[in-house]
């Protein structure tokens, strides 16, 4: 199984059947075949999903190209992940296309330490800057994960395993059709000892997970119906921190709880024959974070909560030779969090509007343009633009796009102790070409991407010790204004291919410079913090003529530095995982892994553990 990504061939995506069209959804909101998307975009399907049996989310996206992730400590532990050297907080995450980010956060990210694989079928991750259509924050890019759907007929998924550090997982789906209602719901649970988050503490920090998902679809004609979606999950993780009277970085006692809750509504009405495509709907995001110390001055030492609220409207118009898509929002963002007794609350609201017409004037090429504005009831307007092309021409395919974004003040940077009330947008331009060629009818493909964006008016802590500054007034410590900027440009080739039918083989190799561009700091031209300037990966995969499945990943990733000054450096490493899986019967599978199978010792934040060697065991159900 092979999904391309459009100008980059996905790490460790096997080659699929030529006749298979891959449809994307989220580079331009609604199904599109990925022939006709001129940004890169990199699919992970089900298949890819199940054979890797990696059982969380960052795992997986470490691997595609241009993506880098660094996890403090174990499971549940802080996750960031980096598109093309963009800032963590400059990722837009959707579950079924809802917004994840949490804007209680400092810097209105999404932290994706929680998220497991569960019942996800299916991720596209799109590169680039993507505020045309996803609005704030979608400066390096957008992962949208995508839970099982419903399913004509009733199927049964179920999967239970258990390996080291006492780490146990057990996941279910039912998913079919009674009458004008289409239902898929899921449920999971997953515990594990972990290890030390402190890189050289003796006691483990644990972690425990269990969630739910459901989505239903209510088809009254073929014109109306409801669309309901819903994800729920609930997280305990043991996390070290900087106990007195030292207050050096060590094991200690300390564990957070982080609940978030998803819910969408939405009406679909169909007119004139299908061809102008309307959806009517609210979303609702929830992410309530507390943390405790049980030896601390207070038990409890940071509590919040975030709430997104939008409401929306998308209309999809087939206007023959161009399809046009246009839509309104308007996003309201929640705040309220308490950190050792000092109370904070506020709110924020974006209005938006946009539009993107693609054009498909002779077979083989499309181009598309679009523009959105954004009314900040804060800062005031913004607006954005962005344009691509896409031209196949027998087995070459060509791609090339520009493309604008920006990412909104979060609730945090603009009220509280250190808020600046008169903070502007972050604002990025981003420039991609590519090209993709096949051979051997389709069982072999490479690619090529050159990128490169320019950030602008990046919000940074600016210290106001000793400063007469008058942003400095009110704030004896400090506070954040809009002083830095960044370049970020490199290479993602990608290669994939099936000789035969029995062995898929899919690797890439990203070449990233993401540099600090700041006038006057002293930190001009230094590399940026936890992006390495190379990454590769490798995967295998062969099918036995007995049925026995066995594959590997090798993933290298170059040196970093973990600050902005360049001086703690994250030494290079290299991952390998083999796996095996056997089908017992049509309906039963048994399966295992060997993770992190050479024992690397390495790190991807500073001071901060990793796991080692661990063995996983399974069976998974279908029916």
């Amino acid at each position: 199984m092979l999904l391309l990504a459009a100008a980059t061939v996905a790490a460790a995506v096997p080659v699929s059947d030529s006749s298979a069209e891959t449809i994307v959804v989220t580079a331009t909101r609604s199904p599109e075949p990925l022939s006709r998307v001129g940004q890169s975009v990199t699919v992970l399907d089900s298949v890819e999903i199940r054979t890797r049996q990696t059982q969380v989310v960052a795992d997986l996206l470490r691997t595609t190209p241009g993506v880098t992730v660094a996890r403090n400590g174990p499971p549940g532990g802080v996750a960031s992940v980096f598109i093309r050297g963009a800032e963590s907080d400059q990722t837009v995450a959707l579950i079924d296309g809802v917004k994840l980010n949490n804007p209680a956060s400092p810097g209105g990210g999404f932290d994706f330490g929680n998220l497991l694989t569960g019942n996800i079928d299916r991720i596209e991750v799109l590169r680039g800057p993507s505020s045309v259509l996803w609005g704030s924050q979608a400066i390096g890019g957008v992962v949208n994960l995508i839970t099982i759907p419903p399913s004509a007929d009733l199927i049964i998924n179920a999967r239970a395993e258990y390996g080291g550090r006492d780490t146990a997982q057990a996941v279910a789906n039912v998913s079919g059709t009674a009458g004008p209602l289409a239902i898929s719901g899921g449920a999971g649970y997953y515990r594990t000892d972990g290890f030390s988050a402190f890189d050289k503490g003796a006691e483990r920090d644990g972690y425990r997970n269990y969630g739910a998902n459901a989505k239903v679809v209510a088809t009254f004609s073929d014109a109306i119906s409801l669309d309901l979606r819903g994800y729920y999950s609930n997280g305990r993780a043991d996390f070290d921190g900087f106990a007195p009277p030292t207050f050096a970085f060590g094991d200690t006692r300390e564990y957070g709880r982080v609940e978030e809750i998803v819910g969408y509504a939405g009406a679909n009405i169909a007119l004139f024959g299908g061809r102008l495509k309307n959806r009517l709907g609210f979303a609702y995001t929830d992410t309530d974070r507390d943390n405790f110390d049980p030896d601390g001055f207070t038990r409890e030492t940071f509590s919040s909560v975030g709430r997104n609220e939008r409401f929306e409207y998308q209309g999809v118009a087939d206007l023959g030779v161009a399809t046009a898509t246009f839509g309104a929002e308007r996003e309201t963002s929640k705040l309220r969090t308490l950190s050792f007794g000092t109370p904070d609350r506020d709110r924020a609201r974006i209005d938006s509007v946009y539009g993107q017409i693609g054009v498909t004037p002779v077979a083989g090429l499309t181009a598309t343009a679009g523009i959105r504005h954004d009314d900040h009831d804060r800062f005031g307007g913004a607006t954005t633009v962005a344009g691509s092309a896409v031209w196949t021409i027998a087995t070459t395919t060509l791609r090339a796009s520009y493309s604008e974004g920006f990412k909104a003040p979060t609730l945090y940077q603009l009220v509280g102790e250190y808020g600046n009330a008169t903070l502007a947008p972050e604002r990025a331009r981003g420039w991609d070409a590519g090209v993709t060629q096949s051979a051997l009818d389709g069982r072999l493909e490479a690619s090529a991407t050159w990128f490169d964006r320019r950030s602008r008016d990046l919000i940074d802590f600016v210290s106001c010790f000793g400063v007469a500054s008058p942003i400095c007034v009110g704030r004896p410590f400090g506070t954040y204004d809009n002083v830095a900027r960044a370049r970020s440009r490199g290479v993602e080739v990608g290669l994939a291919a099936r000789p035969v039918d029995a062995l898929r083989l899919g690797a890439n190799y990203t070449y990233l410079k993401a540099e600090n561009r700041s006038p006057g700091s002293a930190n001009f031209g230094r590399r940026l913090a936890r992006r390495p300037a190379h990454s590769a990966n490798v995967t295998l995969d062969y099918v036995w003529p007995f049925g026995l499945t066995t594959g590997a990943t090798l993933s290298h990733v170059g040196d970093s530095f973990d600050n902005a000054a360049n001086t703690r450096r994250l030494e290079s490493y290299v991952l390998a995982d083999i796996r095996a899986a056997f089908p017992v019967t049509a309906n039963i599978e048994v399966y295992g892994r060997v993770e992190n199978a050479l024992d690397a010792n390495y790190a991807t934040a500073f001071g901060y553990g990793t796991p080692g060697r661990s063995a996983h065991a399974g069976v998974r159900l279908r029916y």
